[in-house]
């Protein structure tokens, strides 16, 4: 059952059209709103095989105007870097005592970042944290001696994307609150990074489709050849 308020946004949208990104997230902007700050959220359709390792696509980018969202960062250090850690802002700092703890069921983070020496003992929660897109990985730059920066980085609105098996990449791209420049902004920003992606070993159309939805709206299909330009 459709409820009215995303009956009425699916009418203003023509659902066979590809729209530039620009109208695309003007026309999500004036969809009729539901009671909370809705995620917008872009999806991007990949000629890519994601089961050979020479063809996945995986990075982070920061977001010129954050995700809006507030990031509980987790960091897993000893020594001097738990201070420079907590010193950055991030809300849990600690080493055996956090595996310890998330071993026993507490996830109440958003992000994780480690230091290469913990990596061992992180290593021991790697199935909790992996599946859930927690665990720290030297690719994202969240496995790194410089936690001050990595702990900045995704406090200010630094997101990761991979490619899933179906061969689409989601990523957020801020909130509804956001303007149309600041949200266009940031979903270039992260179109620019995966077309820069792009592994040598893929062949034929890089990007095949494109689409821009919020929590509880409609999806919107965008036209690839404008954002490829």
């Amino acid at each position: 059952m459709i409820g009215k308020r995303l009956k009425k946004a699916k009418e203003s949208v023509d659902r066979e059209k590809e729209y530039s990104l620009e109208e695309a997230l003007k026309l999500l902007k004036e969809a009729p709103k539901s009671k909370f700050d809705e995620t917008v959220d872009l999806a991007v359709n990949l000629g890519v095989d994601p089961r050979k390792s020479d063809q996945m696509v995986r990075g982070s980018v920061s977001l010129p105007n954050g995700t809006g969202k507030k990031v509980r960062v987790l960091v897993f250090a000893k020594g001097e870097k738990e201070k420079e850690a907590l010193d950055a802002g991030a809300e849990f700092v600690g080493a055996e005592d956090l595996v310890e703890k998330v071993k026993g069921g507490w996830l109440d983070f958003d992000k994780a970042v480690a230091t290469p020496d913990m990596m061992g003992t992180v290593g021991k929660i790697g199935k909790i944290l992996g599946p859930r897109g927690l665990m720290p990985n030297p690719k994202t730059g969240t496995v790194t001696f410089d936690v001050g920066k990595a702990v900045a980085e995704l406090k200010a609105g630094k997101v990761d994307y991979r490619v899933e098996k179906a061969g689409i990449v989601h990523a957020a791209v801020g909130k509804l609150s956001f303007t149309e420049e600041a949200l266009f902004e940031n979903a270039k920003t992260v179109m620019d990074a995966i077309i820069k992606a792009k592994p040598s070993s893929s062949k034929g159309r890089y990007i095949k489709r494109c689409t821009v939805s919020s929590t509880m709206g409609p999806g919107i299909r965008v036209d690839v050849a404008q954002l490829t330009k």
